[in-house]
């Protein structure tokens, strides 16, 4: 079904690496949604904190966040082991989750048609989501799709120092008191480590027709 004058939320969630990125940016590129990924947004508040290590954090991402424009961090490498285990640890603070909340908030209210994907997508940035989504992954599968990842980056990274740096990010997000990983009682589960690309496109392209007949019946 086309958009044209209609509109459409997604959001997406799931642990690290278990393709949430991957297939909300398909769903994105086949429905012409604004995509935003709030993993992203963490990545670079760790960036500037370890780049500048500011006396007062949360004063200073809040300024940089304010005049910060999305497309422009496609242009900073944000996939460091360093900056992936800081992210962890920044997002249990519940001033720079305030921060960024806001700023996804922002961009949900700017794009009407837009695909989140994160932790708390479903849960806390975008409750009234047309459809969600629930990403999944085993932790063997998922270590050697992000090692692969970073190899491009790192050719010396090895499998069992990613493999368990996912278990321990995984085990901050889930456990953390502020906005933890969790499951919407209406998101979708997608399984990544049982479907291919198009598989997975066919799936969640199966949901998101049924939930725009249902919302345009008329």
């Amino acid at each position: 079904m086309r958009l044209k004058n209609k509109f459409l939320q997604i959001s997406c969630d799931g642990g690290a690496a278990t393709g949430k990125s991957t297939g909300a940016k398909m769903i994105s590129r086949k429905y012409k949604l604004k995509f935003l990924s709030s993993g992203l947004l963490y990545r670079y508040a760790s960036f500037l904190i370890l780049k500048y290590n500011p006396k007062n954090k949360i004063r200073f991402i809040d300024l940089k966040f304010k005049t910060l424009r999305y497309q422009n961090l496609q242009k900073i490498n944000l996939h460091t082991q360093k900056i992936s285990a800081h992210s962890a640890l920044i997002a249990k603070n519940s001033k720079i989750r305030e921060i960024l909340k806001n700023f996804q908030t922002a961009f949900s209210k700017k794009n009407k048609n837009c695909c989140i994907e994160g932790r708390d997508i479903s849960t806390k940035i975008l409750p009234n989501s047309d459809v969600k989504f629930f990403f999944k992954c085993n932790l063997e599968i998922a270590s050697v799709r992000r090692h692969k990842e970073l190899k491009k980056i790192n050719p010396k990274i090895n499998l069992k120092e990613v493999k368990k740096a996912l278990r321990i990010r995984n085990i901050l997000d889930t456990k953390r008191k502020n906005s933890p990983l969790l499951k919407h009682r209406d998101s979708i589960e997608i399984d990544t480590g049982k479907l291919d690309k198009q598989a997975m496109l066919k799936k969640m392209s199966k949901y998101v027709e049924k939930v725009l007949k249902k919302k345009y019946a008329n």
